[in-house]
């Protein structure tokens, strides 16, 4: 062992990695997982204590580097290891015996609090969150086994996935508002509600509604004001009039991560990538939960996605849980997020659903651009018209198609078969643990600042 790890493991060490029986000491009368709580501190304070020897991400040299990723390894092993036998202890203890609706950012600050050493505090994360993603030291990777080991159980996962489906607070707070007026503009995304049917506009025109933290958030309070909005049977999703010196004058649906924040350290494992999976994506899927009861499934609407241009990356996950498709004739859709190092999102689990493994490897581990005139399109989209007045039509007629209760009701049979919550739940199990380990891999450093070289800034 290296020089930072000691030879030999504690009781509370023992206990936590499984290694057998120990002799019993003065700790004797406490229970396990008050020793193990002083075991994962005890790890972190030598990973700590490691780093404070070394200089800081950027200027560390390859031996200094192996230190570090050694010193991180050893204590995650130690972070698996408690959480394999105290995941749902410790979701237990956090929630008050699941009384209480954690979203993500609030359970990760509750565990550092409570168990020191599981995950990082927020005031390490906010000096991260500063830096450069190139020179950050990863602790989201902590972050990412403790979320992989919470979802990975059935009741503390369910219960987790549950509480991501509430409304967020600024919605609670805009609803009155919306619901008089009808609209609001949230900035980056617009919503309009006209004769029973909710727009969502995405008007980042600067930068071709490339997502970042804001946006996300922008969308999920748009999300759960036009699903909680009574007067809404469907919902239509479309891109506005851009004013990018490429595009400007056009519409365009989505350019997918924005990878000049992903570069500049802008786009948090949390805060971004699971929480636009088990936040606004997912309540496009299954709704937003309003009340619990014997009979309360979450209130949810169709969607129609209207694609102008392309839906590069996260645009072409929006159209994979679209209830209905129509796009311009000269658009195009891509999921390139192989070529930038990281997942894309649950991609994985619905574009291998609706076309098949070859597709499926073709788009996401080759890159391959799906024009919507090919054949193979009609397995993602619906419809095909011209730009302009015809597609716009077509927009309107679809949405009046989705009209009614009934298509409310089976289109929650038909999830019920094509996307299991459970199988959601273990999918993002894995996605936590490993998009963690991709946002701090050196592909992704050196892609991304490849990218945000040249004048594209999005995926």
């Amino acid at each position: 062992m290296h020089s930072w790890v000691r030879a030999t493991f504690t009781r509370e060490e023992a206990l936590v990695l499984g290694l057998g029986e120990v002799s019993r000491d003065s700790s004797a009368g406490e229970g396990p997982l008050a020793l193990a709580r002083r075991a994962l501190l005890d790890a972190a304070e030598r990973v700590e204590s490691t780093l404070a020897g070394l200089p800081d991400v950027p200027h560390r040299t390859p031996e200094q580097r192996a230190a570090a990723a050694s010193a991180h390894a050893a204590a995650r092993q130690v972070r698996r290891d408690f959480l394999d036998r105290h995941a749902e202890a410790v979701y237990a203890e956090l929630t008050g015996g699941h009384s209480r609706h954690l979203r993500l950012d609030e359970l990760c600050t509750a565990a550092a609090a409570a168990f020191p050493g599981l995950v990082p505090d927020p005031k390490v994360l906010a000096a991260e969150a500063e830096r450069p993603q190139a020179d950050k030291e990863g602790h989201e990777v902590d972050q990412g086994i403790f979320l992989s080991s919470v979802l990975r159980l059935p009741g503390a996962g369910g219960h987790l996935v549950d509480a991501m489906l509430r409304p967020t607070p600024r919605a609670l707070g805009l609803r009155d508002g919306y619901l008089a007026d009808g609209r609001v503009d949230l900035g980056s995304v617009r919503l309009e509600r006209r004769d029973g049917v909710a727009h969502l506009t995405m008007c980042r025109g600067d930068n071709l509604n490339a997502e970042d933290a804001e946006q996300i958030d922008d969308m999920e309070a748009a999300v759960d004001l036009a699903l909680l909005d009574p007067a809404v049977e469907v919902c239509v999703l479309r891109g506005d009039v851009m004013t990018h010196p490429r595009y400007r004058g056009r519409r365009v649906f989505s350019a997918g991560i924005n990878l000049k924040a992903l570069h500049a350290g802008r786009i948090g494992l949390v805060d971004f990538l699971l929480r636009r999976e088990l936040g606004y994506v997912h309540k496009l899927v299954r709704g937003v939960r309003v009340e619990d009861g014997w009979w309360s499934p979450p209130a949810a609407k169709p969607w129609v996605a209207v694609v102008d241009g392309f839906a590069i990356g996260g645009g072409t996950q929006l159209l994979l849980v679209a209830d209905h498709v129509i796009a311009a004739s000269d658009a195009y859709l891509s999921l390139p997020a192989a070529q930038e190092g990281i997942v894309p999102g649950a991609s994985a689990l619905r574009l291998t659903r609706a076309a098949g493994s070859r597709i499926a490897r073709q788009v996401i581990l080759l890159g391959r651009r799906i024009r919507v005139v090919e054949p193979d399109a009609r397995l993602l989209v619906d419809e095909v018209y011209e730009s302009g007045p015809e597609l716009d039509a077509a927009a309107e007629r679809a949405a009046d198609r989705l009209r009614g209760a009934a298509v409310v009701a089976n289109r929650r049979m038909l999830l019920a078969v094509e996307e299991p919550l459970d199988a959601f739940r273990g999918y993002l199990a894995d996605f936590a643990l490993e998009q963690a380990q991709r946002l701090y891999s050196d592909d992704v450093i050196g892609k991304v600042g490849r990218f945000t070289a040249g004048v594209r800034a999005t995926v």
